[in-house]
């Protein structure tokens, strides 16, 4: 009887925790990047599993301060935190990618149908200020046969602490020395020219409402404004047009660390498009703080072991690249440090 009644306990006892899991909101924010994929993903998820999650695009930036401040269960940011940056939380923070998505140059040029290209040191020198007008020498030699009008060019920017800022500023810092020691690389820069908005659907806003603007947005948002982008040349001096193969493939000209946390632009891969990034969720390896449960704990690893496998299904139709099979095992493998004040989840 009394073997009896201990099993009795334990049932209990899990079907408890796994009736709390089921019956668990979730809370995260952070960039805007990712949010049409995360929005698609978090819904279905709630129809299959019951566990409301609740995502904010606040940008990057934001949703960095958010998990440090723990006021949210995991950030969204599309460029991995420096260790500096993470000395500033009360315990050790964990990334995993969950989609590899694209920054493109999106434009507005009445009467201009035919596709630009655009390389890196053009690009540069549009957000250096340098290049003032769409017909511009630089812009016209790389693209031979297309009549462009002497348009002024207004660049269009975010104004927010922003992820796909990192990543449009990593890949100018990699292409333009004047870029790197004049401007940097950062959530955040001291712009020399630009009109700022906030977030990726900001950028597009502007751009799509003003003749001569230029922005680099997440790929999704320029297809959802049917604003036209440009390709850009790669390292291997191919013109790529954005699309989920070439930008899957800048995972494959780097080496991805254990703890998932690398830059993509400018990959080596000759075929990859060039301003590509993971787009990354952060989060406690530690889950014991504050008023935290382990059934909330364990609810925010099924949710992640989730993403990174079979909500993968969602990305491609939405224009995000897929993981590859090495970063899904690498990002499986930090999701399983996990723990509730030491105890393994």
């Amino acid at each position: 009887m009394k073997k009896t009644l201990l099993g009795l306990s334990a049932l209990l006892t899990v079907s408890t925790i796994s009736t709390a899991a089921a019956q668990t909101s979730l809370t995260g924010a952070g960039a805007s990047f990712p949010y049409p994929l995360y929005s698609k993903m978090f819904a279905e998820y709630k129809n299959a599993n019951g566990v409301s999650v609740n995502y904010q695009s606040v940008g990057s930036g934001a949703g960095q301060k958010q998990i440090i401040e723990r006021t949210v269960d995991f950030a969204g940011s599309d460029n991995p935190m420096s260790d500096e940056q993470m000395k500033a939380a009360p315990g050790k923070l964990l990334h995993i990618p969950t989609a590899i998505g694209a920054v493109v140059p999106a434009y507005n040029l009445p009467g201009v149908t035919a596709a630009l290209k655009f390389d890196g040191p053009t690009l540069a020198n549009i957000y250096l200020g340098k290049i003032k007008t769409w017909n511009d020498p630089a812009i016209a030699k790389l693209n031979p046969g297309v009549t462009i009008p002497p348009l002024p060019i207004t660049v269009a920017r975010r104004s927010d602490g922003s992820g796909t800022t990192y990543v449009w500023s990593d890949y100018l810092s990699k292409v333009s020395s004047e870029w790197k020691s004049k401007v940097g690389v950062g959530n955040s820069l001291q712009w020399p020219v630009g009109t700022g908005a906030k977030g990726n659907d900001g950028v597009a806003g502007v751009v799509k409402s003003t003749p001569g603007a230029i922005g680099y947005v997440e790929l999704v948002y320029a297809k959802q404004n049917k604003l036209p982008y440009g390709s850009v040349k790669n390292r291997a001096g191919k013109f790529i047009t954005a699309d989920n193969g070439p930008a899957s493939l800048a995972a494959n000209g780097v080496v991805i660390p254990a703890d998932t946390r690398v830059s993509l632009t400018n990959s080596a891969n000759a075929d990859a498009y060039p301003i590509a990034s993971f787009t990354y969720v952060i989060f406690y390896q530690d889950q014991k703080y504050g008023s935290r449960t382990e059934a909330q704990a364990q609810a925010l690893k099924k949710l992640l072991t989730w993403m990174v496998t079979s909500g993968q299904q969602y990305n491609e139709p939405l224009d995000y690249a897929k993981l590859p099979a090495g970063a899904q095992k690498k990002a499986q493998t930090v999701i399983n440090s996990m723990n509730y004040g030491g105890k393994k989840l």
